[in-house]
C-alpha cells in the first residue's frame, strides 16, 4: 500500500489472496483429514502414556511384593536358625530338653505361617510382573498407532504441497494402519 492509500496487488499477493479465500476442494479435504488424524493421534498418544504409567506402577508393585517376600524368607531363615539351636541344645547333657522341645515345636509352626506368607507374596509379585508386561505390550501398540498417524499427517502435508493423488491415498492408508494398530492395542493383542 502506498502513502496515498492506493494499493497495487502483485502477482504473488493475488495468488496468496486467492488461496486464502478460494474454493480448493482438494486442499480442504486434506486439511480436514489432517485435523482428524491429529486429533485421533493425540487420543492414541494419551492412551499410550496411560498404559506406560500402568506398566510402571505394576512393575513397582511387583518389586514391593518381591522385597516383602525376601523379608519373609529372611525371617523364615532366622526361625530356622533358632530351631537348629533348640535342636542342638536338646542334645547337650544336663539341659532341660522339655523346654527346648516346646521352643522347637513353636519355631516349626511359626515357620509354616511365614513360609505361606512369603510364597503368597512371591505369587503376587509374579502376577504384577505379568500385568506389567501386558501393559507394556499394549503401550507399544498405542505408540505404533500414534507413530503411524504422525507419518500419515506428514504424508498429508507432502500431498498438499505436491497435489499427488497417490500420496493422498498413501496417507489415508497409513492412517488406516494406525487405526488397526490402535484396535489391536484396545483389544490387548
Amino acid at each position: 500500500m502506498s502513502e496515498s492509500g492506493f494499493h497495487v496487488h502483485g502477482p504473488h499477493d493475488h495468488e496468496l489472496e486467492h488461496a486464502a479465500h478460494g474454493n480448493d476442494d482438494f486442499a480442504s479435504r486434506i486439511a480436514v483429514m489432517t485435523a482428524i488424524m491429529a486429533t485421533v493421534g493425540a487420543l492414541f498418544g494419551f492412551q499410550g502414556g496411560a498404559t506406560q504409567n500402568d506398566a510402571a506402577m505394576f512393575k513397582n508393585d511387583a518389586a514391593i511384593r518381591k522385597t516383602e517376600a525376601s523379608d519373609q524368607w529372611n525371617y523364615y531363615q532366622a526361625k530356622s536358625n533358632k530351631q537348629n539351636l533348640a535342636e542342638l541344645a536338646m542334645t547337650l547333657p544336663g539341659v532341660d530338653a522339655g523346654k527346648y522341645k516346646a521352643d522347637l515345636e513353636r519355631y516349626k509352626s511359626e515357620k509354616e505361617v511365614i513360609k505361606k506368607k512369603a510364597e503368597s507374596l512371591e505369587a503376587e509379585s509374579a502376577e504384577f510382573e505379568h500385568k506389567s508386561e501386558a501393559a507394556l505390550h499394549q503401550h507399544h501398540r498405542w505408540a505404533q498407532a500414534t507413530t503411524a498417524l504422525q507419518i500419515a499427517i506428514s504424508l498429508a502435508a507432502i500431498t498438499l504441497l505436491t497435489r499427488k493423488k497417490w500420496l493422498q491415498i498413501g496417507s489415508y492408508g497409513v492412517a488406516g494402519l494406525g487405526v488397526v494398530l490402535a484396535a489391536l492395542a484396545w483389544l490387548h493383542i
